[in-house]
């Protein structure tokens, strides 16, 4: 059985979260049974199915989120919160 595609918010309103200097913030879910990018309230949701062990979760996020966004991977960075749920993330 194929893994379901992730579904993204267009990402102009995942851009709009983000502050005047390009960081975003986000709530991540590791583990999850499906992957995607979701905007609830205000805030960047991110599931992924990668298990937060030695940076694999972190990883994912990022991928998924260049995805969502439509750039490359190489313009995410990872500025907050590389033990935490919640991220900091600088869109370049």
């Amino acid at each position: 059985m194929a893994k379901p595609k992730a579904d993204f918010p267009p990402a102009e309103a995942i851009r709009a979260l983000a502050d005047g200097q390009g960081r975003l913030a986000l709530r991540v879910t590791p583990g999850a049974r499906v992957e995607g990018v979701e905007i609830d309230g205000g805030r960047v949701l991110v599931k992924v199915r990668a298990k937060p062990s030695d940076g694999e979760a972190n990883a994912a996020v990022l991928a998924l989120l260049a995805k969502a966004l439509g750039v490359p991977g190489s313009r995410l960075t990872l500025l907050r919160g590389a033990t935490s749920r919640e991220k900091l993330v600088g869109v370049g």
